[in-house]
């Protein structure tokens, strides 16, 4: 994390509360890795169900006028201890945290958190600073004439305090004491600020790996800060979790210290059934420990991934494949559009994917579901492919809490809800396949949770992209190979047909007026140079049969030429359309001809077939490179479609 400069805290006593941030080291030793917040409740051992911790950042221009949150703490689970403490912080932080915090998250300043009823999903990255169910808020930086401002005047903050006081911020934290008034001096992360209190001896729970794949083994260890006296300490735990249960595991799930020692572990073992039950995640639970112990990290979640996972026969986007995932769209199912071009074929279009008669609308909630099985890995399908960053995930990893989180996936929106105008637009809570609403051209809040254009995606490069324009704004990560670059292409031009309202255009509009998103040319591009896979045509027959729509962008790529590329106007036929864009580059001439053409470029011999602006087929055979091929054709114009080794070619020929 850059360091900021300046570090001053700034309090405001929002009133009596059963519990409090007691004290906050932000800065430490310009590693940050000694980060750490910490509560006091006024009763012993009180459960924080409820409560959330919201930390925000105040960068901005002065006087600092950012107001967004960057990272959240769900206190949900957790309690205080005797001594009514618990803290967070980074791992290296002693005793160890109750919930760990990576290595510089906690921002150094100026800055605000404050103590929220409520839950981490209330507030996902970069929402606005509230006072809605605060409980209690500290700001900090370190300078008194350098002050986050406003985060102050929204949080209610006017009291302030220097953490640079003593002059080394880097080795003291801010501190609360027992009249409310703050103080800075040494941490004293777990225990009371003012040295009062059971003296507790801390037990830490450690294991030797954090994911096991099936038949592998677990250490299980814990360690307590002095030596254990009197009779032998004996820990009992638990490891069921869900699906995980005792048919999974063998070992003793019971650890004893011995009198005189210091640590004791455990070994389990986690057993292949042999059956395919998805990935899942074991919890070590541990139960009441001995008076005069106090366990902080406790409900640790270990990971379990099925070796007996299910491969599909086609290949990820990365590796990609063509025929082997066939359309499961209906005979006829575009039989409408044959002959249509311009505006006529654009309407022809959304006329079937917007059928009020046939077309269903579901929930956000529901997309979860979608996704897990139309972006399964086809190389493992206990996991999900991540589109941008090109790499799969378990679908453990789905995203619950705070967007952005590290190690999660969540879902995407390729047209960007802030762009589209849809945001929120459904309920979040799923309710399955079977429950759906009417919709149509004009309901744009459907949008929400049209899974035609919602992927898996990695969830801090969700963020990452926000609402940028493909293209000419965002490319995705450093060195990604662009697999994904036709099918954000395909899926945005199915909602800019599907929905009245929503455009696609050329290049790096604005977010006002919603509605519009680009860039027009570089998807188009995109569109030819990454071609329509088999996992794409998977993810459209999963869609289908939620929403009983396809994206025809899919089954039909050149239908985007046809409405905003270099076949405006053409007439537009299945028989001249091909789902594969790996282009063939080939000359035809002379053209116009009145009775012989010629093409070049063919390395191979190569299939031709003629078709009338109708779509009826004229002339089909074989052709080798610069043969000259002599035709009967009446004056008109022809389209012509060369075939050689999987790619494919289309020209317009004049006969005259």
């Amino acid at each position: 994390m850059i360091k900021k400069l300046l570090l001053l805290l700034l309090f405001c006593n929002t009133g009596f509360s059963q519990v409090v941030i007691n004290e906050i080291d932000p800065d430490t030793n310009s590693t940050d890795v000694l980060e750490f917040i910490e509560l006091k409740s006024v009763t012993p051992n009180m459960p924080l169900d409820g409560y959330v911790l919201v930390f925000y950042n105040a960068s901005g221009t002065s006087p600092y006028s950012a107001t967004l949150s960057y990272f959240t703490i769900d206190l949900d689970g957790y309690s205080t201890d005797v001594n009514g403490i618990i803290h967070f912080g980074n791992p290296q932080v002693s005793p160890t945290p109750g919930f760990l915090v990576p290595v510089a998250t906690i921002q150094n300043g100026p800055d605000t958190v404050g103590l929220y009823l409520g839950n981490a999903t209330d507030f996902p990255i970069n929402t606005t600073a509230h006072a809605s169910g605060l409980i209690d808020a500290l700001a900090y930086s370190n300078s008194a004439s350098t002050q986050p401002t406003a985060l102050m005047t929204i949080l209610g903050l006017v009291t302030c305090i220097n953490e640079n006081l003593n002059s080394a911020p880097a080795s003291q934290s801010i501190q609360r004491k027992s009249d409310g008034t703050y103080e800075v001096k040494a941490p004293t992360p777990g225990r009371n600020n003012d040295g009062s209190g059971i003296v507790l001896t801390y037990l830490r729970l450690t294991t030797s790996a954090s994911t096991l794949t099936e038949g592998q083994s677990l250490t299980i260890t814990f360690t307590s800060t002095s030596v254990v006296t009197g009779s032998d300490l004996v820990i009992n735990f638990t490891l069921n979790n869900g699906t995980f249960t005792a048919a999974d595991y063998s070992g003793v799930i019971s650890v004893t210290i011995p009198v005189g020692g210091t640590t004791g572990s455990t070994i389990i073992t986690v057993l292949n059934d042999g059956t395919n039950d998805g990935d899942e995640e074991m919890k070590i639970v541990v139960g009441a420990v001995d008076p005069g112990y106090s366990l902080y990290n406790n409900n640790m979640i270990i990971r379990v991934n099925d070796v007996n996972f299910v491969t599909l026969p086609y290949g990820t986007p990365m590796n990609p494949t063509h025929g082997l995932c066939p359309s499961t769209r209906p005979l006829g199912y575009y039989d409408s559009l044959e002959g249509l071009s311009g505006t006529a074929l654009k309407q022809a279009i959304q006329d079937i994917i917007a059928n009020p008669a046939v077309v269903r609308a579901q929930n956000y909630g529901d997309v979860f579901e979608m996704l897990k099985s139309s972006d399964s890995n086809p190389e493992n399908n206990n996991q999900v492919w991540l589109m941008y960053v090109e790499r799969p995930s378990s679908k453990l990893n789905q995203q619950t809490g705070t967007s952005g989180a590290v190690g999660f996936w969540n879902r995407e929106h390729i047209y960007c809800q802030s762009r589209g105008g849809f945001t929120d637009g459904t309920s979040n809570s799923a309710d399955g396949i079977d429950v759906w609403l009417p919709t149509n051209a004009n309901d744009i809040l459907a949008g929400h949770a049209d899974g035609h254009h919602i992927r898996a995606e990695d969830s801090p490069e969700n963020s990452l992209r926000s609402e940028r324009n493909f293209g000419v704004d965002y490319n995705g990560p450093a060195a990604n190979q662009g697999s994904w670059h036709g099918d954000v292409a395909r899926a945005i031009f199915y909602m800019a047909v599907r929905y009245n309202g929503l455009n696609v255009i050329n290049g790096n509009p604005a977010q006002n007026p919603d509605g519009f998103i680009g860039d027009l040319a570089t998807l188009l591009t995109w569109n030819m140079t990454d071609s329509s896979d088999d996992f794409e045509m998977n993810h459209n027959n999963v869609i289908y049969t939620w929403q009983q729509n396809r994206n025809p962008f899919v089954d039909h790529p050149d239908l985007a030429d046809h409405i905003w590329g270099t076949k405006v106007g053409l007439p537009w036929s299945s028989t001249l359309s091909s789902p594969d864009f790996n282009e063939l580059q080939v000359s035809m001439y002379p053209n116009p001809a009145k009775d012989v053409i010629a093409i070049s470029g063919l390395k191979n011999e190569a299939k031709i077939e003629i078709f009338s602006m109708t779509g009826i087929s004229v002339y089909q055979g074989n052709y080798k490179n610069n043969e000259k091929l002599s035709l009967n054709l009446a004056l008109g114009v022809y389209m012509v479609k060369v075939v050689e080794d999987n790619k494919l070619a289309i020209k317009k020929l004049i006969i005259k």
